[in-house]
């Protein structure tokens, strides 16, 4: 099977403000954004730099058609472990008060959720943790999910939000004839790019 780079985006952020200056950039109007963990918004950026333009799928319905064959599959190596010590912190102590706002967001396949919700994905969602970037493993992993025959997209990410790490590669990745071809190889350029 022969899969395809439809379109992707690299970005990398030095810092929180960064990645809210990005957002007011591109001119979204989604207040919820505001509430998501540092994960969720740079998946949710990289994907409006993916759809924004509405021409991604070609197939002439509107962007937020709902489409049952897009998968979402995430990976990174610290999952939700930025959010999981700003919730630890909100539990410690004398003043103990968990935040439910920050609970929201400690599983890292929030990320996926809030993607195929913007979207309306109806197909697979996941999150992958790695012990690094692994192009052969996430090219696996998007390779079995062609197999299920109502698949006819996949939107791949390495996310990683923690510590000074705020970087994302997603990928549209087809059965198309456009674009470059979804190997390993190809991969690991766009990520060392």
């Amino acid at each position: 099977m022969e899969l395809r780079i439809e379109k992707h985006i690299r970005l990398s952020f030095e810092n929180s403000a960064q990645i809210v200056e990005c957002y007011h950039s591109l001119h979204v109007d989604y207040p919820r954004f505001f509430k998501m963990d540092g994960l969720s918004k740079l998946g949710f950026l990289a994907s409006e730099m993916i759809f924004g333009d509405g021409m991604a799928f070609g197939d002439g319905q509107s962007r937020f058609a709902p489409r049952e064959q897009i998968a979402v599959i995430c990976f990174n190596r610290s999952s939700s472990l930025d959010t999981d010590t700003q919730f630890e912190a909100t539990i410690g102590g004398e003043n103990y008060f968990p935040s439910p706002s920050l609970f929201v967001y400690t599983l890292p396949n929030i990320v996926t959720g809030e993607i195929a919700i913007r979207n309306m994905f109806f197909g697979e969602t996941s999150f992958y943790i790695c012990e690094a970037f692994d192009a052969k493993q996430i090219v696996r992993t998007v390779e079995n999910a062609f197999f299920d025959n109502a698949t006819t997209a996949v939107l791949a990410a390495w996310i990683e939000h923690f510590g000074e790490r705020r970087e994302v590669l997603m990928a549209l990745v087809g059965r198309g004839k456009g674009g470059t071809e979804f190997t390993e190889q190809q991969l690991n350029t766009l990520y060392n790019a």
